[in-house]
């Protein structure tokens, strides 16, 4: 929300509630529990084990954000509701996004003290927090739910980069970081010909393989476990691509043109900085969270991974912008693709 009176700066002191309340829905199922018919405050109460006068006070909370409707047969999600959680995504996807929400949450405790160079830190921010790689790994369920969720809310991205994407005449893409092998399978079935590898952690490939397989590509597109910034990468393909997995260094790069054919290209897609030291609109939360925990972190600019390229032997082709699918909400982030080939082939 933007801030234009001293109503608004109260309300927002306090956003902490109503956002708490709807991660809570969203995690108990409850729009999914009411889209079907009305329930009481004491019928959703008794469903979920909530006790009833706490749970009155969490659905007004909701109701005064303009998430749930009381009516005379009780309450039923708003027609923002249905429209902007209901019908968007699956009610796991929802689940998992706001289990992601409320693990955030710590970093924020006395923020006011640990937002100063050297000042006192949090219980939450005294211990390295484990990353993507470390999560995954000693979770396997969480990497299944995370990966699935991942490739529902990036299939329409995954569409409109593979409309971008000139993949005539390529036999075999390397898809690094991959996950799902959401834009492989994109790929795959805008071009017969082609067949995909996604590289990713064992727990994310695994989840990965259900899903090509419940696609109908299981044949098309496999999945190779493996660390891309460590591990050796198969090799050889005609087309690589990188979607918003947000790690480059000069060393991967020089890594990943080793495994790949004379003339092949290399496509990058992600939502660089737009500058030195600004972040995207849409991860300003997630990169003011990481500074928390790592003070000097920064993501890239698209200048500073062409910069990369270059220096691992890269002539960089293009650099073109879109808008996101589903950008319309206001974020006003820029989707940067990169398309670079080898040079020294």
């Amino acid at each position: 929300m933007r801030v234009t009176t001293t109503g608004d700066v109260l309300d927002l002191l306090d956003a902490s509630f109503p956002s708490a309340a709807l991660g809570a829905a969203l995690e108990l199922g409850l729009f999914w529990m009411i889209n079907e018919r009305p329930l009481s405050a004491l019928e959703i109460a008794a469903a979920l084990g909530i006790p009833p006068a706490r749970c009155v006070y969490w659905l007004q909370l909701l109701e005064q954000a303009g998430l749930l409707e009381r009516g005379p047969e009780g309450f039923v999600a708003s027609a923002a509701a249905r429209t902007a959680i209901v019908r968007a995504f699956s009610r796991e996807a929802w689940a998992f996004l706001a289990l992601e929400a409320r693990e955030r949450l710590p970093v924020l405790v006395d923020l006011a003290l640990s937002i100063r160079e050297g000042g006192p830190l949090s219980a939450a921010l005294q211990a390295p927090r484990p990353g993507y790689v470390e999560k995954m790994s000693a979770d396997r369920g969480r990497a299944r739910r995370f990966t699935k969720m991942l490739e529902e809310l990036h299939r329409p991205l995954a569409e409109a980069l593979a409309g971008r994407i000139d993949a005539r005449g390529v036999a075999r893409v390397l898809d690094l970081g991959g996950g799902s092998g959401v834009l492989s399978l994109a790929l795959a079935r805008r071009n017969p010909g082609l067949a995909a590898v996604v590289v990713d952690i064992p727990a994310v490939c695994e989840a990965g393989r259900e899903i090509a397989a419940a696609s109908g590509l299981a044949d098309r597109v496999t999945y190779q476990p493996a660390d891309i910034l460590g591990d050796e990468l198969p090799r050889p393909f005609g087309l690589a691509v990188m979607c918003d997995v947000g790690v480059y260094s000069t060393e991967l790069f020089r890594r990943v043109a080793a495994a790949m054919d004379r003339g092949a290209r290399f496509v990058i897609a992600d939502l660089f900085a737009p500058a030195p030291g600004v972040a995207p609109p849409s991860r300003v939360h997630w990169l003011f969270e990481r500074s928390l925990c790592e003070p000097r972190f920064a993501i890239e600019t698209a200048g500073d991974v062409e910069a990369m390229l270059q220096a691992a032997g890269f002539r960089v082709l293009s650099r073109e912008t879109m808008d996101p699918p589903g950008s319309e909400g206001g974020h006003g982030d820029l989707l940067t693709i990169l398309c670079a080939t080898v040079t020294d082939r």
